[in-house]
This record gives C-alpha cells, sequence and structure tokens, in this order.
C-alpha cells in the first residue's frame, strides 16, 4: 500500500526546561565501557523494531553511537502482560544506566521494580492517571518521558464513527483485561457516548479470544469496533481486519500501524515518532540530569488516518468532509 495524502506534519511541542548539566564522569564511563540502557517493550520485536529503530535514531542523531557510547539490551513481553516482572528483573540484572519502557504495564513494571534507575518512558497513555508521575512538569521521583494521550481522546473516536457511519447505534469496544489503563477508557468512551449509541464492551486477552469476540461482535449486531491501544492488538492487527472485512466491519484504532495492515481509521499521536523524542530525555538523563526534574513531554497534534482501500472492500462509502480530515490517507 502506498501512503499518500500527507498534508500534515507530527508536530510535538518540547516543554522540557531544564537545563542538561555535563557530568564529568559522562566521558569516563564511555572510555571504559559502553553506557547501558535496557529497553522494555509490552509488545514483539516484530511489532515494536520500529519503535526502537526511531530511539536509536534519535540516539544517534544526538552523537551516540551504539556499541562504543551506548549498549541497549531489548525485552520484549510478547503481549503477555505477565511476563513483565521477570523481564524487569532480567535488565536490571544487567545493571542498566537507564531504562526506556514502551507501554503503561511495562513502565508499571518498572516503577514497581526500581526506585533508583531512571526510567524513560513513551506510548505511555496519561501519565498522570496511571501514576507515573506526580505533575507533567515536576514529575518527581525517577520516571519522566513522552506522554501519549489516552481516554480524553474518546470522543473524537465516537465523532469520527458516527461521521463515517451517521446511523451507528452500537459500537463494539475492544479492550484487553491484562492492559492497565482499558478499564478507563472503556469508562471514557461509555460517558462520550450519546444517550442514541449503545456500547459494548469486549475481552480479548489472547489471539483465540479475539476470534471469540468478533462472534460477540456478530451477534451483538455491533455496527463499528473501537479497538484500544494494546501490543496483542497491534500484533493481531492483520488478524483484526481479516475478521472485519467479511462483516462490512468498520475499525478505529489508536495509532497508524494496525490500519496500514487493513483497519480503517486511526486516530492519535504518532507513537514511532515519540520515541525518536524520548532520545531527548536518554541524552539528558545520562549527561546529570534528574528524571524529577524533566517536565512530561505531551503531544499537541494528532493524525487522522484513514485506508480507503479498506473502506471500499466494506462497502463503506465515506464522506468528502471526512476525507479531507486525514492526515493521512492509505489507497
Amino acid at each position: 500500500m502506498t501512503v499518500v495524502n500527507m498534508h500534515r506534519r507530527i508536530l510535538l511541542t518540547l516543554t522540557m526546561g531544564a537545563a542538561c548539566v555535563p557530568r564529568a564522569s559522562l566521558s569516563q564511563r564511555q572510555a571504559s565501557r559502553p553506557l547501558r540502557i535496557g529497553y522494555v517493550d509490552t509488545s514483539s520485536a516484530s511489532i515494536g523494531s520500529q519503535r526502537l529503530d526511531r530511539l536509536r535514531a534519535g540516539l544517534r542523531d544526538l552523537g551516540y553511537a551504539e556499541g562504543k557510547d551506548i549498549a541497549i539490551d531489548a525485552q520484549w513481553a510478547e503481549s503477555a502482560y505477565d511476563r513483565l516482572p521477570a523481564l524487569a528483573a532480567a535488565l536490571l540484572a544487567q545493571q542498566p544506566d537507564l531504562i526506556v519502557a514502551a507501554g503503561p504495564a511495562a513502565i508499571q513494571a518498572m516503577r514497581k521494580a526500581t526506585s533508583t534507575v531512571p526510567i524513560v518512558f513513551a506510548a505511555s497513555g496519561d501519565p498522570l492517571v496511571f501514576g507515573f508521575v506526580q505533575s507533567l512538569s515536576r514529575p518527581g521521583g525517577n520516571v519522566t518521558g513522552v506522554s501519549s494521550v489516552g481516554a480524553d481522546l474518546s470522543g473524537k473516536y465516537l465523532e469520527f464513527l458516527r461521521e463515517a457511519l451517521p446511523g451507528l447505534s452500537t459500537v463494539a469496544v475492544l479492550m484487553n483485561p491484562g492492559h492497565p489503563g482499558h478499564p478507563d477508557y472503556l469508562r471514557s468512551i461509555q460517558a462520550a457516548a450519546p444517550a442514541s449509541v449503545r456500547v459494548l464492551p469486549l475481552q480479548a486477552a489472547d489471539p483465540g479470544q479475539i476470534d471469540a469476540a468478533f462472534d460477540a461482535i456478530r451477534q451483538g449486531r455491533a455496527q463499528a469496533l473501537i479497538v484500544l491501544g494494546d501490543g496483542l492488538f497491534f500484533a493481531q492487527a492483520r488478524r483484526i481486519a481479516d475478521l472485519a472485512i467479511p462483516q462490512r466491519l468498520p475499525t478505529l484504532f489508536s495509532t497508524r500501524e494496525p490500519v496500514q495492515a487493513g483497519g480503517l481509521m486511526s486516530y492519535g499521536p504518532n507513537l514511532a515518532e515519540q520515541f525518536y523524542r524520548a532520545a531527548s530525555y536518554v541524552d539528558k538523563i545520562l549527561r546529570g540530569a534528574h528524571p524529577a526534574d524533566l517536565p512530561v513531554e505531551q503531544p499537541t497534534t494528532f493524525e487522522l488516518v484513514i485506508n480507503r482501500k479498506t473502506a471500499k472492500a466494506i462497502g463503506l462509502t465515506l464522506r468528502q468532509a471526512l476525507l479531507l480530515r486525514a492526515d493521512v490517507l492509505i489507497e
């Protein structure tokens, strides 16, 4: 598929005001051994490698040579949240100078595992809702990074689906019971739904349960599906598309990658670019800044991505007004 019509770029406002104070020991430690960066991701290497690659690109652009200045130890949960405590322990056993955590469950696991090793997050959901930081301007503790927006986008999800389907009366929401933020996201969607729209919650903790969820969608006569952000659902994006298209079911995700795999729409920040931005936090902390003093960066621009090929496959004619609102159209 070819991505076209990218007429707006994702812009992130850098809110960090803390000074980066180099410490004399940085060059000394680099001379003796590379600085160790642990990386833990709730998804799989096949799905999350793009995010890690963007982190690496950000570090390269800041002057770090992997293998010389830094060494990255990556751990992947493969969407099995019960593996995260063991992965956190494995990373800490390597005595890292810093940890980068991707996804709320991974951040949560690392916070429980250490209160001293600095943790930089991305793809975090709302760090205040999850309690990762005390405030956005003064995080406190050993955690800071680049926030992604969670529950407060729920109204936009419903807005775009109702614009695509003016007669929408039942919308299913697919959530992972192991995801710490999904109950709050569901409540937000329910609160944002007008009285004319019924919300049908569905759960899936493994690929087999996704098939069962689509049986429930059929039985519940849902006309559209919101897929909450989760490593499992990103990994299964192609399978979700293969199940949704025969049912002529419009799907909406929180990020563009599942839409490239066959989903209909997504709305949210560009998560891959958040990992590029996270590299600046890694740099500042390795040079002596403390996470407690580095304000959390928030996205200020969000992208609407629409797959026109999928719309055609499910027999959905999208209004020109909606297409004109898209930042990215996939043909």
